[in-house]
């Protein structure tokens, strides 16, 4: 048998192989339609589809990644709102039905959601699937400072690939109180009525936010973007601000692999913050993200999809509303997300309840720092009439019964010594309201636009308070050139005038995180002679809410303290001794001239030797006086 030779091993080689050219004008021609679809997809349907751009499902957080400014400011400001602030009004939105909606599917019915703006806060209603007449029954929740307002209410399309396309909307003006009633109202398309019943109550006004509804740890973020300063943060931009622009000081403390149940499960990942549930997925070039504020959830609790695959289901409260994606609905009102395909369901629903969990207990501590930050204020705001010096004698420990004016959890020693006056001394050399201790040494320091309270009485602590304010100049690389600050002082006299405890609370508020922390100080001074006193000074920053950078910003906080405690002290030292060196040199000029006034009229008053003994007498009492 004759074997093939090499070139004809070679020539069938190759012809299996390489392809044919008629293969690769296949191929090429499939490259090219399908770079030209996804083109026109991205171009048109993407920037005219669903008027959806940034409202249509997912969309909400960013759509798919298609927005203007505009759109990105709204979603940042929704964000930045707090349900539970302490708005003038608050406006209850009921959707409870539409009908004879324009049919989007091609078998003549509807996917449809509705998503309900007012101002700058959005909400989700649910998905109802095929029908054109759903039924919601759902409530939602928006607090304003003023009327009139508008609401649009918007009907979208589900779509399980591409951006949810519009089936009408309607504009409703809220003009005053009072309630609608249910009114249909028609859309603006082919067909189709929305019935929404509008309620609009006004809030009790109280100067107090803590005793009429508790702003919450997302009350920082009502404050206006166009209004707000920039804050410089070193700290490099994680998932939850590139993806759901969410402030630099919220970090990632958990993420989880999960799917998201809709229509099928859209798998992504799962974000978990101090603040917020987070959720991004991206199928088919369909971009889902969902923002779930902890202060929105109401039960966070184990589930099933598709009786197999364990699943977790977060429930929301009534009037929350959905956030970024069509919740699902449930009879009672409330709106849940289903979240399926876990690694390890059991950990991650342990780890989001114990998050919740942590959320309330920080808003309980807030609320109780904000009430004592609040009741320091007003004490430091009233002003008393009395005269300072009967007023520090009358005030005498009474056993605790007083609020604490810092945090002595907070504090540690930063200095412990021996200072040359007494308790009693230092205060009124220093901090009485005759003494220019302050002002030349906030001068010194270069710190600008002082004003100094009068230190007076208050009903919630013993001794006396007041309050400074001037503008500081930062060292810091992370805070800007000078920061405004506020300062309360509080100042305590044992009845025997050996003890003298005097307390102090900073706060900075243009540096970073600066409404998250205060400069807790306190300094103990105890006559141990007539000419001197021990010294010991705690300090520390306490923290009113969690952020970012905690340890660094008490590290910070504490030795900058330390740098300013030591120059006090010095520049303290330096300011009594140049006091008592003029009140020895005033003294010291009275003396000379009752002396030239004593021997004169000695002169003339005794005669012989008596006067020249009585010259003698005098003239040695007050050269001692002088000397001393």
């Amino acid at each position: 048998m004759q074997l093939p030779s090499p070139e004809t091993i070679i020539v069938s080689a190759t012809e299996y192989l390489l392809p044919s050219w008629w293969e690769v004008e296949v191929t090429v021609s499939a490259a090219v339609f399908l770079i030209a679809a996804y083109w026109y997809f991205t171009a048109f349907v993407a920037r005219d589809g669903g008027g959806a751009g940034g409202d249509g499902d997912g969309d909400g957080f960013g759509g798919d990644g298609i927005g203007s400014a505009d759109d990105d400011r709204d979603k940042i400001t929704q964000l930045r709102s707090d349900p539970q602030s302490n708005s003038a009004y608050l406006i209850k939105v009921s959707l409870l039905a539409a009908k004879n909606i324009v049919a989007a599917n091609l078998n003549g019915t509807s996917d449809p959601y509705a998503i309900i703006k007012c101002g700058m806060e959005k909400r989700f209603s649910s998905m109802v699937p095929g029908s054109r007449n759903p039924m919601w029954g759902e409530a939602f929740d928006f607090p304003v400072d003023e009327l009139p307002v508008q609401i649009i209410v918007t009907i979208y399309d589900w779509d399980i690939i591409w951006k949810s396309a519009i089936l009408g909307s309607v504009t409703i003006p809220v003009q005053k109180e009072g309630q609608t009633g249910a009114i249909w109202y028609m859309l603006d398309s082919p067909s189709g009525q929305v019935c929404l019943d509008i309620a609009t109550v006004k809030r009790p006004v109280n100067s107090s936010r803590v005793s009429n509804g508790y702003a919450g740890a997302n009350a920082r973020r009502r404050i206006s973007l166009d209004k707000q300063e920039p804050t410089v943060v070193h700290q490099k931009p994680g998932p939850l601000q590139t993806m759901f622009k969410l402030p630099l000081d919220e970090i990632v403390i958990n993420s989880y692999s999960c799917a998201l149940e809709r229509s099928f499960l859209y798998h992504g990942r799962m974000y978990v913050s101090a603040w917020h549930i987070c959720f991004h997925s991206n199928v088919f070039s369909k971009q889902m993200k969902v923002v779930i504020p902890f202060e929105d959830i109401d039960e966070i609790k184990r589930s099933q999809h598709a009786l197999i695959n364990p699943a977790i289901t977060i429930i929301l409260r009534v009037g929350a509303g959905g956030h970024g994606v069509p919740p699902l609905g449930s009879p009672d009102g409330r709106v849940r997300y289903k979240f399926a395909s876990f690694w390890n369901r059991n950990h991650a629903i342990k780890m989001l309840q114990r998050a919740a969990k942590d959320f309330h207990a920080m808003l309980e501590a807030e609320k109780k720092d904000l009430a004592l930050s609040e009741l320091r204020a007003h004490s430091s705001s009233v002003r008393c009439s009395q005269k300072q010096d009967e007023v520090l004698d009358k005030n005498i420990p009474n056993n605790g019964k007083s609020q604490p004016f810092i945090k002595d959890e907070a504090l540690s020693i930063i200095h412990n010594g021996v200072f040359p006056c007494t308790a009693e001394q230092f205060f009124i050399s220093l901090w009485s309201d005759d003494s220019k201790f302050t002002n030349v040494y906030r001068s010194d320091r270069k710190d600008t636009n002082l004003s100094v309270g009068q230190w007076h009485e208050a009903e919630e602590y013993e001794g006396l308070v007041r309050e400074l304010m001037f503008r500081s100049i930062c060292r810091s690389p992370m805070c800007p050139p000078t920061t405004a600050m506020t300062e309360w002082q509080h100042v305590v006299l044992s009845p025997d005038k050996g003890v003298l405890v005097f307390e102090t609370v900073q706060q900075a508020h243009d540096v970073p995180f600066g409404s998250s922390f205060e400069v807790h100080c306190r300094w103990h001074l105890e006559s141990d002679s007539e000419s001197s006193c021990k010294l010991g000074v705690k300090a520390g920053a306490h923290f009113k809410k969690w952020c970012v950078m905690q340890s660094k910003i008490k590290a910070g906080a504490i030795d900058e303290y330390k740098r300013e405690v030591t120059l006090m002290i010095e520049a303290a030292s330096s300011y009594i001794e140049s006091r008592v060196r003029t009140d020895q040199s005033s003294i010291s000029s009275s003396s000379v001239a009752t002396f030239i006034e004593v021997k004169g009229r000695c002169r003339s008053d005794f005669p012989g030797k008596e006067k020249g003994k009585a010259n003698v007498e005098i003239g040695h009492r007050i050269h001692m006086d002088f000397v001393v």
